[in-house]
């Protein structure tokens, strides 16, 4: 078994083979600019990007002429809002309001905040229960005549908690909202299209699903209710002008790749899975003091946020130098601040900063499982150990 064993795929995932064998000819001698369309390179590339576009599209159950190529999901997700809102704003409407939920991931949160302060907008985030999970009639609730657009994740980063998006997209298909909803941790996690969660705008990326960092997607629904956005920059006009610039070739072969290798391989994959989450789970609720932030029935179960009672989560991460994890999402590792996420489920602070964000993928297996549940059970033994010397030595 390789050392350090790797339990962060919340945060990345391992490229596959499969999807290096088929970047490897656009990083080599089919080099052409897909813009380039009077010439052989030029076309093949084009070509190259348009059977990617349809992979995707075909994963997500989408039509290709419905996806526009990022440099990933916080790209996606700041075109999404940042587009609706341009859009609004430039057809001269007064008001306008947007709606998301206190535990989004930053590139949504952070984005709304900014928009809803450069435009004057008001912004509602709405609160979650215990379980971490959107309530449909509070999205209800909270809808206006001016409400541009909703956007709730599907799951959580951290936690994994599935949020009941199709609920959530019905109520604003009643009220003609359009609604976003940041697919990432769905995207390969989740047996789901973009018409079973009744989505107007998705965004997806590749490093989440054992493709390339650096490119990701955003789903326009161009069907029934259609998704218009303004562009948020200018350029050469490609990807229908919403997003100009030079493809990233390589990287977006690599993205079709690894969504077909997903729509092929998904079911095995989540019934895999399945199994080790439970077995994983099983083994670290052995540990005194140890619980899970998320109920299993509303949990993708290959992600634990697992908090243990009196220790803190980076002096765990520190004797751990075997198994690679996070004490949270990727984005805000190492800040010292508590989880916005386990803030807004009112865990309390005993518990969120004892908390690891332990995650599985493609290439776990039982022996790393319980590999990692030894090690983790033998650093929390160390940890209280040594914090209760110091309390001893303190007293005398």
């Amino acid at each position: 078994m390789r050392l350090p064993v790797y339990a962060d795929y919340n945060a990345t995932t391992p490229l596959d083979e499969r999807v290096l064998e088929a970047m490897l000819p656009y990083l080599r001698g089919e080099f052409g600019n897909p813009s380039s369309k009077l010439h052989a390179f030029g076309q093949r590339a084009g070509e190259a990007v348009e059977r990617a576009r349809a992979q995707v599209a075909a994963f997500i159950g989408a039509e290709p002429g419905e996806i526009v190529f990022t440099s990933g999901a916080t790209e996606s997700d700041n075109l999404a809002l940042a587009g609706l809102v341009r859009r609004h704003v430039r057809r001269k409407r007064s008001g306008g309001h947007l709606i998301t939920a206190a535990t989004e991931h930053p590139a949504i949160l952070e984005s709304a905040r900014l928009l809803a302060e450069h435009h004057g907008l008001d912004l509602t985030e709405l609160p979650v229960g215990s379980d971490g999970r959107v309530d449909p009639d509070e999205v209800a609730a909270a809808l206006r005549h001016d409400t541009i657009c909703v956007s709730v994740m599907a799951v959580n980063n951290e936690t994994g908690v599935i949020n009941p998006v199709s609920e959530i997209s019905a109520v604003c298909r009643e009220r003609s909202v359009l609604f976003h909803c940041d697919a990432v941790q769905a995207a390969a996690k989740l047996d789901w299209t973009v018409d079973s969660f009744g989505l107007d705008l998705a965004s997806v990326t590749a490093h989440k699903m054992y493709g390339p960092k650096g490119v990701g997607a955003l789903y326009l629904r161009a069907r029934g209710p259609r998704a218009r956005l303004s562009p948020m920059s200018a350029g050469g006009g490609q990807e229908r002008g919403l997003r100009p610039g030079t493809l990233n070739v390589a990287g977006i072969v690599g993205f079709g790749a690894a969504a077909e290798i997903a729509r092929l391989e998904g079911a095995a994959e989540r019934a895999r899975m399945a199994q080790l989450g439970e077995r994983l789970e099983q083994r670290l609720l052995a540990i005194d003091d140890a619980r899970i932030n998320a109920p299993r029935a509303h949990r993708v179960p290959s992600t634990l946020s697992v908090s243990f009672a009196g220790v803190e989560a980076e002096a765990l991460i520190a004797e751990l130098p075997d198994v690679a994890l996070s004490s949270g999402s990727a984005c805000a590792s190492g800040n010292g601040a508590a989880s916005h996420v386990l803030s807004a489920m009112a865990v309390d602070e005993r518990w969120i900063f004892g908390t690891l964000r332990i995650t599985l993928g493609r290439y776990s297996d039982d022996e790393q499982c319980d590999f990692i549940a030894d090690r983790v059970a033998a650093a929390v033994a160390r940890v209280r150990g040594q914090a209760h010397a110091v309390r001893v030595a303190g007293g005398r």
